[in-house]
């Protein structure tokens, strides 16, 4: 390609796709959304002008914090999703036409493009990544950043602590508890939706407990998990599970606030911590985090991480959604604990 700049004439392209598939957010929903809110159009896929690059989407990430973007309010630090526009999120595609000397085709970039088979844009939207990384590219959207700023950095776990760990079986709770025993806890417990999911946190993914939090009260769960009282809890719940780590933690106990998946699966607000009393009794920390605020810490996880699967000492737990049509309702599916580990969507085959 010949070199240019962004005043330059546009390169000509050939065998560009004309079109391709976008979900959009048609109204915005009063609690949880249904499928009828989400719109999927067959859009014109333009060439990229210069200094922009035009990507296809080969996976995109699924994650339960898009329902509070899909209902407004949200307290994330990102813009909800607008009626009538396409939604975004982190996916992972390959360049098919770049405008733009930074990147090249064949290019593999991750970006926040999501919910559409093509994106286009500016270069700068777009970071590349090594394609020899992992097995899959999909593996380059997972959450092991996230479980692991949460343990190290808000939770600051130390060796021989107990953990506990809300919704266990998903893409950040079982990436939480594998890395909590890589980094030396004493013993670390998870709670799930289904005996299926428990069987699989003390079988496939190495927990030494783990119970169903249908199960009766949390707070009785918990305790016959935890006899000697934890020290951490890694919290993508809120309600009811948060109640009851504060009644079994010890003191000086810590609190990593991840998610809110109590209220993002009712569509509610969240009762909170209720009585802080153990909080001030027990000079417990909650302290809530973003990945925004640590991504310091992305190198150092990416090596650690990909010595970890060479060495096989943690499992990679994921769902594949086929078809950008299917999205939506695996979103919801999601949402209401049908899957396991991270969920993405395939968009090519």
């Amino acid at each position: 390609m010949q070199p240019f700049t962004k005043s330059a004439t546009p390169p000509a392209f050939s065998s560009l796709p004309n079109s391709g598939l976008e979900v959009r957010l048609a109204s915005r929903p009063v609690g949880l959304p249904t499928l009828d809110q989400f719109e999927i159009v067959e859009a014109p896929v333009p060439a990229p002008a210069p200094g922009q690059v035009l990507v296809r989407n080969l996976f995109m990430s699924l994650d339960p914090g898009m329902l509070m973007l899909i209902a407004g309010g949200s307290p994330l630090p990102m813009p909800r999703y607008a009626v009538g526009e396409v939604m975004y999120g982190d996916a992972i595609g390959e360049v098919i036409a770049s405008a733009d000397p930074s990147l090249s085709e064949g290019d593999l970039v991750v970006h926040r493009l999501g919910w559409r088979e093509y994106a286009v844009a500016e270069a700068s939207a777009f970071r590349r990544v090594d394609k020899a990384a992992y097995p899959s590219p999909s593996l380059h959207l997972g959450f092991g950043l996230v479980a692991y700023v949460g343990l190290m950095d808000a939770a600051r776990l130390r060796p021989g602590d107990t953990v506990f760990v809300s919704s266990a079986a998903g893409a950040t709770g079982g990436m939480a508890g594998q890395i909590a025993r890589l980094k030396g806890a004493g013993r670390v417990i998870g709670s799930a939706g289904s005996a299926d999911k428990v069987a699989h946190l003390t079988g496939k993914l190495g927990f030494d407990a783990a119970f169903d939090h249908h199960d009766g009260p949390v707070l009785d769960r918990l305790r016959e998990a935890a006899p000697d009282g934890i020290d951490v809890y890694f919290d993508n719940v809120g309600g009811e599970q948060l109640r009851a780590a504060i009644e079994v933690m010890n003191v000086h106990g810590r609190i990593a606030v991840c998610g809110a998946l109590n209220r993002q699966s009712t569509g509610r607000p969240d009762e909170g911590p209720g009585d802080l009393q153990s909080v001030l009794g027990k000079r417990l920390t909650i302290r809530g985090f973003t990945l925004w605020d640590h991504l310091d810490r992305a190198r150092e996880f990416g090596e650690q991480f990909r010595d970890w699967l060479r060495e096989g000492s943690i499992v990679y737990d994921e769902t594949v959604i086929d078809g950008l049509t299917s999205a939506p309702r695996a979103l919801l599916d999601l949402v209401h604990g049908r899957y396991t580990g991270k969920t993405v969507v395939r968009l090519t085959s």
